[in-house]
């Protein structure tokens, strides 16, 4: 059984493997952490008006008014989950919140 020493030791390891590998897919987003929350802030807004109709119509036009490729995004977001505009809300900003808090 490994000591409380080795115990931390591993856990050391994994923390700084895990923010490696979150500063990578940073570091590779198509689009900016801070456009992101204002993509899950267009989306909340224009969903509680309008509702979802289980497209990513929405997202594209944010994405196009913005001049974001939605060619290279929306695959980005279905990576995390969002194959529609509530999906994107729910999925991709339950992937991002925390980096998107820590960087605001």
């Amino acid at each position: 059984m490994p000591s409380k020493e080795e115990k931390r030791r591993r856990a050391k390891l994994v923390e700084a493997i895990v923010q490696e590998e979150t500063a990578e897919a940073i570091a590779s987003m198509p689009i900016s952490l801070d456009g992101l929350a204002k993509l899950f802030d267009y989306l909340d807004e224009q969903l509680g008006e309008q509702g979802c109709d289980h497209t990513p119509r929405m997202t594209k036009a944010f994405l196009e008014e913005k001049q974001l490729n939605p060619t290279v995004m929306l695959p980005w977001l279905e990576k995390y989950g969002g194959y529609c505009d509530c999906d994107v809300l729910a999925n991709v900003e339950d992937s991002w919140e925390s980096e998107i808090a820590k960087n605001t």
